[in-house]
């Protein structure tokens, strides 16, 4: 299949299958390919995120462990205090994170959780970092305002193919989430959108989920890539595993499908072994969470990502660029501390 420098948004369900179906070799040497073509191959985002809300949610995400319809460990939690949120931030800068993302477990944002969270946007970009939040379903009205607050990036995740959405979530539809993307990107923010993959999909499933996000308008600025973390007390919790190898195979069509942009190994990482990950490295992921957490799920420690990065000659991105279009901006990044030991306040989507 021949590749052309420009970024595609017409890709057909059959010719991502076509991809996938490549000899292992033959997809790998193509995703490092492209990669090579937009990307230093031997740099690596890095964010921090903060679980601002947990728990509690009204949602029924079949995979989820903060859906208040399942019974699981996670504590539920009211929105932290701003200046708490402030604390976890400095911190954050002190370790060398430059992005600061904040996720809540909501549905949607109320109005009156608007105000703090406009506040915690405008705090933390005061202390020099890029601004990130999830926060659910978010309309025109709300984008505008956290744009104007200052955000960089809004995540939402489309999670999965419209044909295998209604089988893991029935609280909010396929197109609601397209709404809210639309939202986001109408505001002038960057968006942050990929989804989960194992959650009892065919492998048409995987091929439909980025042909839906490499058809958007404009692709995603990052694309997090997320396997499935089961969850005891929830109805995943039992799904067979997904073969790893698929896993890399879907790390490397996302990167051929949307070659701009950031391809994050997301949740899940604290079950790959090292030779995992690189290999999904090698596939054209260029963006990691670092720290002990992923909102609530495990991820593996700070100083292991670094010894990681030592053993294969990684290093962490810096920011270079803030404002520029996407084709034409030089790559924004997060540089971490490879002395740090700890880092108290990560947790991730």
């Amino acid at each position: 299949m021949s590749q052309t420098n420009l970024p595609r948004h017409n890709w057909s369900i059959q010719e991502v299958d076509a991809l996938f179906a490549l000899p292992f070799s033959d997809l790998m040497f193509q995703a490092q390919t492209v990669h090579r073509q937009h990307f230093n191959p031997n740099e690596v985002q890095v964010s921090t995120l903060l679980s601002i809300k947990t728990g509690a949610c009204p949602e029924d995400c079949k995979y989820c462990s903060q859906s208040a319809r399942y019974n699981t460990d996670v504590e539920k939690e009211r929105l932290m205090e701003v200046e708490k949120v402030l604390e976890a931030a400095k911190i954050a800068k002190e370790q060398g994170s430059t992005r600061f993302c904040m996720g809540a477990g909501w549905r949607n944002p109320k109005a009156r959780d608007m105000p703090f969270v406009l506040e915690m946007v405008k705090g933390v970009k005061a202390l020099g970092l890029e601004t990130c939040m999830t926060l659910g379903m978010i309309d025109g009205g709300q984008a505008d305002e956290l744009q104007g607050a200052g955000l960089d990036y809004y995540n939402h995740n489309l999670d999965t193919s419209p044909e295998h959405y209604n089988s893991i979530i029935t609280t909010r539809s396929f197109q609601d989430r397209l709404d809210t993307l639309q939202n986001v990107r109408n505001s002038g923010m960057k968006v942050c959108s990929g989804g989960i993959v194992g959650l009892g999909e065919s492998a048409q499933d995987r091929s439909s989920f980025l042909a839906q996000l490499a058809n958007l308008p404009k692709h995603p600025e990052s694309v997090p890539i997320n396997m499935l973390v089961k969850i005891a007390g929830t109805p995943l919790a039992d799904v067979d595993d997904l073969e790893h190898f698929d896993f890399v195979r879907c790390i490397a069509a996302a990167r051929i499908m949307m070659p701009k942009s950031h391809v994050r190994l997301s949740a899940g990482r604290d079950a790959m072994n090292e030779q995992m990950q690189a290999m999904c490295f090698l596939a054209g992921a260029n963006s990691i969470f670092y720290g002990c957490k992923l909102l609530t799920t495990g991820n593996p420690e700070a100083n292991k990502d670094m010894q990681l990065f030592a053993k294969l000659g990684i290093n962490t991105e810096t920011v270079t660029s803030n404002d520029v279009e996407e084709e034409e901006q030089q790559i924004t990044t997060a540089v971490v501390n490879q002395q740090n030991k700890e880092l108290f306040y990560d947790a991730a989507i």
